[in-house]
């Protein structure tokens, strides 16, 4: 992006201190230029990545090449990226190498393992939607069974050629390696948090060794797998990867119209990200309930905007600041928007199938009834949902009217689509059901009906460097996901509400 555009409505020596850190910040590798505190451009502004461990060791085990691809952690987690990584980079990467960057290993950085490094199509949802393809065992003792119906790239559901073990093949957005303390679970699926399959990654006090270890686990699994290693990395390596993930801290900083998102009382950028880690705990504002300390639930989750309810400091006379203060209170009325409109919440499992909610057909919630961790964005303890994201919108495969309306404001993949068969429908009495989806979520790791199609919900902060959206990339913008919330949960806003919550998402 031309750091130019950061200049537009912006007060100049403001915008050239943002363009100055930003200029020495952008790297492939997110490598160079991390320091203690590290800002990027993105669309809408800029990012800030906060190192609290001081300024990065580039040489350290995050940015080594510890398997025999050529790969690093920093392959797929680029810091001006907000540690993930965008579709727009990830095809300048494939034009510039001519698909022989690691990236592109065929193991997962092709459509299937056959996929030849220099032909573009056979990487075609890497270079569309970001996907990294996760090959899963179908587990011996699930309570499903799982047929293809839709096998674009033929791979779908195959035996391994190793072990022989039934594989399939799923496709996701890798998630950020940033803003770790305030994880529930590890991976969408979970997978790497078995001791919070059912709670969260443990008590207050426990939790910090629980996570500890899931992301050292993680960071095993990653190198052996997506790294194609031969061993695992040694004690010493895997205790670097893991102290400087847990010390980095993203969150947008800057807005091209509202400018400084920290200044007249606004708390946005990562630093106030480290002040809310240390309030935070897991169960922290639970819906359900949960909270260890028995505080009731606050739907208004997010306050990072507060103060500019009103366009932040009326006796703000800087050059554009009539435009400026539309531009924050446009960002203070959609985080109104995300703690108050209402949403008519149906056929969620995890939700209307929950009994500590009373398995209700529907009921009223906002947003923040599923992102109740205050000014982060994720669900405060392990609560996986199928919201619909995973549903197929292939003609006469999908019967739920307002999936089918979500769904339809998208820009889906062309990813496999599977037959679930033997289970009973969670919101009825026990009617066997059928359906159709291209990722059986945590299904694929317990094995259980009930939790097929079921992803976690992640961190919302540094949005705005990471598009698209989705565990599958289906929103390419932040306004198709707010559509979709739209029409999936009969939210009737109007463009302008529509228009303000993205200012604030794009604000986090």
């Amino acid at each position: 992006m031309n750091k130019i555009l950061l200049c537009e409505n912006a007060a100049a020596l403001l915008c050239a201190a943002f363009v100055s850190a930003a200029a020495g910040a952008h790297d492939f590798a997110g490598a160079h230029g991390l320091d203690e505190s590290s800002i990027s451009s993105d669309l809408t502004g800029a990012l800030q990545t906060i190192n609290v461990n001081g300024r990065t060791n580039t040489n350290g085990a995050f940015f080594q090449s510890l398997g025999t691809n050529g790969r690093s952690c920093s392959t797929c987690h680029v810091a001006d990226q907000a540690m993930s990584m965008t579709p727009s980079q990830i095809r300048l990467r494939f034009a510039q190498t001519r698909g022989r960057d690691p990236l592109f290993a065929a193991f997962d950085g092709a459509n299937c393992p056959s996929g030849k490094a220099s032909d573009a199509a056979a990487h075609s949802l890497l270079l569309s939607h970001g996907l990294i393809r996760i090959p899963l065992a179908v587990p011996t003792n699930a309570q499903f069974t799982v047929t293809v119906v839709h096998d674009p790239y033929g791979c779908a559901l195959v035996a391994d050629p190793k072990t022989g073990v039934l594989t399939l093949s799923t496709y996701r957005r890798p998630l950020p390696t940033t803003n770790l303390g305030f994880l529930s679970t590890i991976m969408f699926d979970g997978r790497e948090s078995p001791a919070g399959a059912t709670t969260a990654l443990g008590t207050i006090s426990s939790f910090p060794a629980n996570l500890n270890r899931d992301l050292t686990q993680q960071a095993i699994d990653a190198t052996l797998i997506h790294a194609q290693a031969n061993a695992a990395p040694t004690s010493q390596q895997l205790t670097d990867i893991v102290s400087f993930e847990m010390g980095l801290f993203t969150a947008q900083v800057y807005d091209r119209d509202a400018g400084d998102l920290r200044n007249h009382g606004a708390l946005g950028g990562a630093r106030e990200l480290v002040t809310e880690k240390a309030a935070y705990y897991p169960g922290i504002n639970d819906v359900l309930g949960a909270d260890p300390f028995h505080i009731a639930f606050d739907d208004t989750s997010m306050t990072l905007f507060a103060a500019w309810e009103n366009g932040g400091n009326p006796q703000d006379y800087e050059r554009g600041a009539y435009y400026r203060r539309q531009a924050r209170s446009d960002i203070a009325a959609g985080e109104l928007l995300f703690n108050t409109a209402p949403l008519t919440i149906s056929a969620v499992r995890g939700l209307n199938d929950n009994a500590a909610l009373g398995n209700p057909v529907s009921f009223q919630g906002t947003c923040t009834s599923c992102h109740d961790t205050p000014n982060v964005g994720n669900h405060s303890l392990p609560l996986p949902l199928d919201i619909g994201i995973g549903h197929t919108p292939r003609p006469g495969l999908e019967t739920d009217p307002n999936i089918q309306l979500g769904i339809a404001e998208l820009n889906e993949p062309d990813l496999p689509v599977f037959l679930v068969s033997g289970c009973a429908t969670p919101f009825s009495a026990e009617q066997p059901v059928s359906f159709y989806t291209t990722d059986l979520g945590k299904g694929m790791i317990t094995g259980l009906c009930s939790d097929v199609n079921r992803v976690k919900g992640p961190i919302l902060r540094g949005l705005a460097g990471r598009a698209p959206y989705f565990h599958n990339g289906a929103a390419a913008t932040l306004l198709q996901a707010v559509n979709f919330y739209n029409q999936r949960f009969s939210m009737n806003l109007t463009d302008e509400q529509k228009n303000q919550l993205v200012a604030f998402l794009n604000s986090l």
